[in-house]
């Protein structure tokens, strides 16, 4: 089976990625999920897998932030809505579409870091490709203002930097 990796601008893919959030994350889902109610931020791009039909079995979001650690700026490279159609899985696609991610924060020159968020039951996938924990406290906003986030646990991979701990505001929605 041959795939097509693309690289899109995120507003203007968000068509070819619907039926799959439909898919993966349908309402009741994302209802008992623990970052139910949180308002995200749109991907600047997505990295979209689609196999020979077409069709798209696994997306990443990338964003491209400045945001604050520790009291300094820095430009954060986002990764958010990796997700895979469940009969596709277990294929290397959410590991091809995370190493595209990060390639193109890398050539862009975009990011002294990547930043993702994790549920508990996906640690072990992204720790056994080189993500570590933030130990810290995330800031983000929200409808409602500047929230502490800690829905779901942050994880960095390291690029030029590599916080660990203390204090990161996302300067936005968390993505």
């Amino acid at each position: 089976m041959s795939i097509e990796i693309e690289i899109l601008n995120g507003d203007a893919s968000w068509k070819l990625a619907e039926p799959l959030f439909d898919a993966v994350w349908p309402p009741h889902v994302v209802k008992a999920s623990p970052w139910a109610g949180i308002v995200f931020a749109n991907p600047d791009l997505r990295v979209l897998v689609q196999d020979t039909s077409g069709d798209v079995v696994c997306h990443g979001g990338v964003y491209q932030r400045a945001i604050t650690c520790n009291g300094r700026r820095m430009r954060a490279g986002g990764i958010g809505g990796v997700l895979t159609r469940a009969d596709t899985r277990r294929r290397g696609y959410a590991t091809l579409a995370l190493e595209a991610a990060i390639r193109t924060l890398k050539d862009e020159g975009s990011a002294d870091f990547a930043l993702l968020f994790c549920a508990p039951d996906k640690v072990p996938f992204y720790t056994a490709r080189d993500w570590k924990r933030f130990d810290g406290e995330i800031y983000v906003e929200q409808p409602s203002g500047r929230i502490r986030f800690d829905a779901i646990a942050p994880y960095v991979h390291d690029i030029r930097r590599a916080p660990r701990q203390g204090a990161m505001d996302l300067c936005g929605l968390p993505w």
